[in-house]
């Protein structure tokens, strides 16, 4: 039996079997499903996509949640297209590093995607946010989506909103 991942009535059991009440934060969830939209243009790339937490305040950090962007390019050239996503870039883009475990990966193509935000939500401070998702495109638009966030949640809670063109639907669900 792995002790780690043993959880049992309520206990996560440690390493060394110490049993540790698990906190509703670490059993919360939450995803987003986003919607990369099919567009009609002669020139089509897939965009960038960065994904972050704000408090609803707009005070505080900005918190990185997920950047997909062209890793395969040589010598991660990729990068030099980040700053296009102008909000992120400003508030915390500049001072990362990618490409950042568990936060970086590759663009999307054309369709629904789900990402489980989860493990960067865990232990975040009780309070209201925004899920912040930006989109730009090489030779096509940018836009900037927000969906409401309480966290942690106290029952099944959905925040959505549509893109108009470089993203489609988007869906924020949180359950406790």
């Amino acid at each position: 039996m792995n002790t780690h991942t043993k959880v049992s009535q309520g206990l996560l059991l440690g390493a060394a079997g110490l049993a540790l009440p698990l906190s509703s934060a670490w059993a919360a969830e939450l995803q987003l499903s986003l919607e990369i939209p099919r567009l009609n243009v002669a020139e089509y790339h897939r965009p960038y996509v960065a994904v972050w937490l704000e408090s609803a305040d707009k005070s505080g950090e900005a918190i990185p949640l997920a950047v997909l962007y062209d890793q395969k390019k040589a010598n991660n050239a990729g990068i030099k297209w980040l700053p296009d996503l102008r909000q992120w870039w400003r508030k915390s883009g500049r001072d990362l590093s990618m490409p950042m475990d568990g936060v970086s990966g590759a663009t999307r193509a054309v369709g629904e995607h789900k990402l489980n935000l989860s493990k960067q939500v865990a232990a975040l401070p009780a309070g209201k946010y925004e899920v912040v998702v930006e989109a730009a495109r090489e030779a096509g638009g940018r836009e900037v989506q927000r969906l409401a966030l309480q966290w942690p949640p106290k029952a099944a809670a959905q925040s959505a909103a549509q893109g108009e063109h470089e993203l489609g639907a988007l869906t924020l669900q949180a359950k406790p």
